[in-house]
């Protein structure tokens, strides 16, 4: 897929992985929507470094747990540069939720955001993906495929973003290919020490913490691979396959 002169939403984008895949695609010239809802100051640093890299972009805010919200982020694409050719879920939480302590509102704040959402925006960007012929980039997890205690319901609503992408590559096809990044420790939750940071590179096979930049290389290559679609490629430096 050409990049340069077209047009991608990138929702979660004002801070941590999700700032760095919309620089990345502004770097190969892209116009980028850059979406957030609490992070407006982050999000604006997000499109000046945009700008410097040779793209163009607008911010846009809105809480995407709420279904009604969404329009607005489609509607600041097709205002603003009268596409979407990429859509990248970026946006999601990751709360420390052991199984006795979930709460029925922390439970769907965490599907909410990290799979209804992704669903949604999907459905309300498909004719314009259709007409483009592009692309969408579901930010799933390493949880999806390992067991965590600790992060029940994030496990869950990551799995689920496995899920859905299968099921959209094939109700989209051929029109539109959709693909997911299942990161690993590429950045440490908020909260977590360095004691942390060491146990798991100790604990994974490359012996390294990875970087948003990881993620956006597979973003890219994705985007750059035009015979794929439904997979979901997991970038954790091999924690998956470690004994």
């Amino acid at each position: 897929m050409e990049l340069r002169g077209r047009t991608a939403i990138v929702t979660g984008a004002g801070h941590r992985v999700g700032r760095a895949l919309a620089i990345a695609l502004g770097r190969r010239g892209m116009r980028v929507v850059v979406h957030y809802n609490s992070t407006a100051d982050g999000a604006h640093e997000t499109l000046r470094a945009i700008e410097a890299a040779g793209g163009q972009g607008v911010t846009v805010g809105a809480d995407l747990t709420n279904v009604g919200e969404i329009p607005r982020v489609i509607d600041a694409a097709l205002t603003h540069f009268g596409a979407i050719d990429v859509l990248v879920n970026s946006a999601a939480i990751m709360v420390r939720l052991p199984f006795g302590d979930v709460q029925a509102e922390q439970w769907d704040q965490t599907i909410d955001l990290n799979l209804r959402a992704p669903f949604f925006l999907t459905q309300a960007a498909a004719p314009h993906l259709r007409t483009a012929k592009g692309v969408v980039v579901n930010i799933a997890d390493l949880a999806a495929f390992e067991t965590w205690p600790g992060y029940i319901p994030h496990g869950i609503s990551k799995s689920g973003v496995v899920y859905i992408t299968r099921a959209l590559a094939a109700v989209l096809a051929p029109d539109v290919r959709v693909a997911a990044i299942a990161p690993g420790t590429v950045l440490l939750p908020e909260g977590w020490s360095e004691a942390d940071a060491k146990r798991l590179r100790q604990t994974t096979p490359l012996a390294r913490e990875g970087s948003p930049e990881d993620v956006a290389r597979t973003m890219l290559f994705i985007l750059d691979s035009d015979y794929l679609t439904g997979e979901t490629i997991i970038v954790d430096g091999g924690r998956h396959v470690r004994r």
